[in-house]
């Protein structure tokens, strides 16, 4: 974390220590439920049950991780938006669903309308690499090799409206180039191991080991900012694509209607969390740098998303569901 975000954090505890004291002893007086929208294990799982510890041990009351998985996590944040307005239902959101998918399918929520929005807690870029036997070893040779190539050269992503598969998109389209897209839910890496399609695109934290350990080769990370995880690995931004942007991010999120004074505390447990150094190391293994965003700047963010993702799919003519 550089200075700046530590001087940025501390301050910001500082001014909601106010207000966050005005709640205690209102809520919670029991236990709060945080619901993640994707199976055990997942990156977003790990994460917010590594946040629901923290929370636990800051309010005293248990914060239980409810498991809702399915279709990109809306099925969750569907569940989040129509629960009680109460603070004790919380949704650990990852951005696809509520930023990509609503240009792909209509959705029983809004992701503006419907929610409180908390905090954007952390980010991730994608890892564009390549097999080791593929003749490219930079950003320019592979999308010279694509324009070589076109529509010859694959590259896969973990599905259909996911972060990785619209950032591939995202790239084709400002490169000028054509490359075919191969969703996977299971065996990406495998099959760009062994050549069957020789490029991925996926979250930092699967990804660097393999890197690390010279079984693909990295190319560029999709974070308009290095990651911590991988501080020798240049954006896509750096490599001829100024302010190239495809990252995925967590945020905190409540049912619209829930109470300032929760929200303020949701916030201000989330960015203590962030000044935890052994939870930092947990989070930079998975990939994850810290941001602890407002509210406000959360939904900012939703909403230049949408629009920004929207043009993306119809330009690649993504059906919509």
């Amino acid at each position: 974390m550089t200075l700046h975000r530590r001087t940025l954090l501390a301050s910001t505890l500082g001014a909601m220590a106010a207000g966050g004291a005005a709640a205690q002893g209102r809520w919670p007086d029991k236990p709060v439920k945080l619901v993640v929208g994707f199976t055990a294990g997942s990156a977003t799982d790990v994460s917010g049950r590594l946040f629901a510890q923290k929370f636990h041990e800051y309010w005293g009351q248990p914060v239980i991780v409810e498991n809702v998985a399915g279709n990109s996590g809306a099925i969750g944040v569907d569940r989040v938006a129509k629960a009680a307005p109460d603070g004790y239902t919380l949704m650990w959101s990852g951005n696809a669903a509520i930023t990509i998918l609503p240009s792909l399918q209509t959705l029983p929520f809004d992701p503006v309308k419907d929610f409180a929005h908390i905090s954007t807690t952390l980010i991730t870029g994608s890892v564009i690499m390549v097999n080791n036997d593929l003749p490219v070893k930079t950003l320019a040779e592979l999308m010279a090799h694509a324009k070589a190539n076109p529509g010859k050269l694959s590259y896969g992503s973990p599905g259909v409206g996911t972060p990785q598969h619209i950032a591939g998109e995202l790239l084709s389209k400002i490169a000028g180039v054509k490359m075919e897209h191969v969703p996977y839910r299971g065996a990406q890496m495998a099959d760009t191991m062994s050549g069957v399609v020789p490029v991925a695109i996926q979250n930092a934290g699967a990804s660097m080991p393999l890197i690390r350990d010279g079984r693909l080769r990295g190319l560029a990370i999709t974070s308009l900012k290095r990651s911590a995880a991988a501080p020798d690995l240049p954006t896509v931004a750096e490599q001829g694509y100024p302010g190239f942007e495809a990252a995925s991010w967590f945020a905190l999120l409540a049912p619209a209607g829930t109470p300032q004074s929760i929200l303020d505390r949701v916030r201000e447990a989330s960015l203590k969390a962030l000044e935890d150094k052994e939870l930092l190391a947990k989070l930079q293994a998975l990939g994850l740098d810290p941001v602890g965003s407002t509210g406000a700047e959360t939904k900012a963010q939703i909403e230049r998303d949408i629009p920004k993702w929207a043009q993306v799919i119809k330009d690649a003519g993504i059906p919509r569901n």
